[in-house]
């Protein structure tokens, strides 16, 4: 797949460089890892002494001055080689992105510095059990008192928050005005008393364990609150909308990896007088699977030019098309490339039976298809809400 016609030299360095990083890492790598219960410390230290993981941060915080372009970049040819690191989209991506674009001049001297070079990382908090997809929902509540913030509520589905240093909640304040609750964004670190985790039992497989937080009168203090009170809903989608792009980067390159072990397959494979990828029963299926995540990586690179220029509305949309898109495009290349193995891609030793719940994640999270649809018919149609 070759990017050449969409983007700059330095992009196409920058995906060379780290396509050879994933090579020396591949999918073994976090398959035992995986197995093992251990996190891609190498990997992830690897990549921050390169300059990968800051690359979007700003550089007088020590990041790489790029945008979500380059990270996308990065984790994008990550997943090519088997090894993609599910916290970029975490802790570079929305985390650093809110704090660099929000937060005050201390929280950026005390955070940015180490998610830039990978010393220190942090989780996001959002999703909520009553929630669903529906934000407006959330019940995380803080309130004043005094000089202080108290959090009370819970979280689910929220990743690497064992390994994290802190976590960005997500929470909702009232509104001295109105008497309605607004979201707000608030760093709790790690060992906090009263926010405490439990692990959910998952079957997916991954490094990268997922949980269920309790927030029981969490006291905070002021400097907690990352950005102004009042712009609460700006900052929470300066965020999402990076998390889509990357969620989109992260499938894209799930699905590069197993479409190029496929056609490795399909090349070599010979059941009859000529490979099986000669046949094209065979071959339409892995063309078409191409063809998508080409598709895929457009509206994601659209997304990400109008993020870092700025056009949050655009950049909304253009996310949440290109997360719908490479995520269908992920589950089918991978459907395939299973299917084009026949038994053989259902054993270990060629490392996709497992992209198959994996790839499910990336039509679920962090926003499913269907609410993907509401917006598009929505805010891009025009047409009438039914909730």
């Amino acid at each position: 797949m070759s990017p050449a016609a969409t983007e700059t030299e330095e992009h196409q360095a920058l995906r060379t460089a780290v396509a050879a990083l994933g090579r020396r890492y591949g999918r073994d790598y976090l398959a035992r890892l995986a197995r093992e219960g251990g996190h891609p410390d190498e990997l992830w230290a690897d990549a921050a002494k390169l300059g990968y993981l800051g690359v979007n941060l700003p550089e007088e915080y020590g990041g790489g001055g790029g945008g979500i372009a380059e990270l996308s970049i990065v984790l994008e040819e990550l997943g090519a080689a088997g090894c993609p690191l599910l916290m970029m989209v975490v802790s570079p991506a929305i985390c650093g992105t809110v704090i660099a674009r929000f937060g005050t001049e201390a929280q950026k001297r005390a955070w940015l510095p180490g998610l830039a070079d990978g010393s220190r990382t942090m989780a996001f908090g959002i999703t909520e059990p009553d929630a669903g997809s529906n934000s407006h929902r959330i019940t995380t509540t803080a309130r004043r008192d005094g000089g202080s913030w108290v959090l009370t509520g819970r979280k689910v589905f929220i990743s690497g928050v064992d390994i994290a240093d802190a976590t960005l909640i997500v929470g909702r304040t009232e509104d001295a005005r109105t008497g309605r609750l607004k979201p707000c964004l608030f760093i709790v670190p790690r060992e906090t008393p009263g926010f405490t985790r439990s692990v959910i039992d998952m079957e997916l497989q991954a490094a990268e364990k997922q949980f269920e937080l309790v927030l029981d009168e969490v006291r905070l203090p002021a400097e907690a609150l990352v950005g102004d009170e009042d712009a609460g809903l700006l900052q929470l989608f300066a965020g999402l909308n990076p998390e889509r792009i990357m969620t989109a980067a992260f499938a894209i390159g799930m699905g590069r990896y197993a479409l190029g072990r496929a056609v490795d397959y399909a090349r070599t494979r010979q059941v009859w007088q000529e490979p099986i990828g000669a046949h094209q029963a065979v071959a339409h299926p892995l063309a078409a699977a191409h063809i998508e995540l080409e598709l895929a990586r457009l509206m994601m690179q659209k997304a990400a030019r109008l993020y870092d220029a700025g056009d949050d509305m655009g950049a909304g949309e253009a996310a949440n098309m290109a997360k719908y898109a490479a995520g269908e495009a992920c589950v089918r290349a991978v459907d395939q490339a299973v299917h084009t193995l026949g038994g053989n891609g259902l054993t270990r030793e060629y490392g996709l039976a497992s992209l198959i719940t994996a790839a499910r994640v990336a039509r679920i999270a962090p926003v499913s298809r269907e609410m993907i649809l509401n917006f598009v018919s929505h805010q891009t149609l025009g047409l009438p809400k039914s909730y």
